[in-house]
């Protein structure tokens, strides 16, 4: 099967890319052909078909929104049209598709940087579609169900008007930016996207229920979890609980990282904090742990072969979320070493941490029981390897690779074979 791979970034700044990478490899060990469409980047990893790629929204060496110049007119116009409507996109993958003739395309993030136009070049050629969605960006303005002033979950968009969104400033904290986010997904809506995409893959039960609830067709949610790649794993590392805790991920205010912090600080404890932040939230954090007694390290970003050494060597990792995170990897990742999560009770970390099988969960914010859930951990090496190889049993069960390509497959394979009567 020959398949375009739609994703607006083609080099790995995180958990999303990763996937992007992983499934292609699979595929492609598995006979298919995969083709990549997204931006030109100083990033990208090199590919012959890099001339289908659209041009840059900056120079092409940013990652993140706050890096743009804002004060470049071109910059922060062409940032505008890729939320709505994008003819560069829907005229260079149109050239893509009668180029490579591909009999699906399979759609990851595509959300402000490439616009809704893609599908419209996938309807004008009758190829047929499926859009992973692991994220709100379709329902909720900054894609969180997350309200920044209130520091709170919020569902006010899902089951009323998005002028929500606008009041609470949710993008950006601005009105400007909200309401053109508010505008730019009234028009996903308008141009009838559920109606052009043929299946969408869904990688947690819970964000499922969310879009079902926001309208989208049972019929065409599938749930496929993502899978965690053996291949990628450093040969030299063997398993060790040394004692430190490790969190990997984002490090933003709704990642739970203040409760995180405040649940070691006056502990004997260590933690150690890998990654980093597109607000300065990192900042805060630091500023509030300078007069505090405290074992804590922040590691900067780092790659997944970087990252591995410390997963091997931790007694356990956190997911302390404040959101609806959808599936990190991370989780699967620190499953792969054997080792245990203590995560939020919120969204589809329940789906993923079973409490006392492959971690133990708290309620959100609860600072107190986190410390409680760390005491236990660091108190008793030998429940963090019981919980480390159960959760390694489960990631070899139902997160595995094969799983995750049988069902993948048997999804593109019936959507092609409906397209094509």
């Amino acid at each position: 099967m020959k398949i375009i791979i739609v994703n607006y970034r083609y080099f790995i700044s995180g958990g999303p890319e990763r996937y992007l990478f992983n499934i292609k490899d699979l595929l492609e060990r598995n006979g298919h052909t995969v083709i990549p469409f997204s931006i030109k980047s100083q990033h990208n990893q090199p590919t012959e078909y890099e001339k289908f790629f659209l041009s840059p929204i900056g120079k092409g060496k940013e990652v993140y929104f706050n890096e743009y110049n804002k004060k470049d007119i071109r910059t922060v116009g062409k940032a505008f049209s890729r939320m709505f409507y994008s003819f560069e996109a829907k005229k260079k993958l149109n050239a893509l598709i009668k180029e490579t003739k591909p009999d699906l395309i399979y759609v990851l993030h595509y959300q402000n940087k490439l616009s809704v136009s893609i599908f419209d070049a996938a309807v004008r050629n009758k190829v047929p579609v499926i859009h992973r969605i692991s994220d709100f960006g379709q329902i909720c303005a900054n894609g969180l169900f997350y309200r920044f002033n209130k520091k709170d979950i919020c569902e006010r968009c899902l089951h009323g008007s998005k002028i929500n969104a606008i009041s609470n400033k949710c993008v950006f904290n601005s009105y400007i930016y909200s309401a053109v986010k508010v505008a730019s997904l009234q028009l996903q809506k308008i141009l009838r996207l559920t109606k052009k995409v043929d299946a969408f893959v869904v990688p947690s039960k819970f964000t499922i229920t969310k879009l079902q609830a926001y309208g989208f067709p049972a019929e065409k949610t599938f749930h496929i979890p993502t899978f965690f790649n053996f291949r990628s794993v450093r040969k030299d590392l063997a398993v060790s609980y040394e004692p430190f805790a490790l969190y990997i991920g984002r490090v933003e205010e709704e990642k739970g990282l203040m409760t995180l912090v405040k649940a070691f600080v006056d502990s004997p404890y260590s933690l150690k904090i890998i990654g980093a932040s597109s607000s300065g939230f990192d900042k805060v954090l630091k500023d509030y742990l300078a007069d505090k007694n405290h074992n804590i390290e922040f590691l900067g970003l780092m790659s997944f072969e970087e990252m591995q050494s410390y997963l091997s060597r931790c007694s356990f990792t956190a997911m302390p979320a404040e959101w609806y995170d959808n599936f990190p990897n991370s989780i699967l990742e620190s499953f792969a070493f054997k080792k245990c999560v203590i995560a939020t009770d919120t969204g589809s970390l329940k789906e993923i941490v079973s409490n006392n099988e492959t971690g133990l969960l708290f309620p959100i914010r609860n600072v107190e029981l986190l410390k409680a859930r760390i005491d236990e951990l660091f108190s008793s090496q030998a429940k963090c390897i019981e919980l480390g190889e159960k959760a390694y049993r489960r990631l070899n069960t139902e997160f595995s690779e094969d799983s995750h390509y049988s069902k993948l497959l048997t999804l593109f394979e019936s959507v092609v074979s409906k397209k094509s009567k």
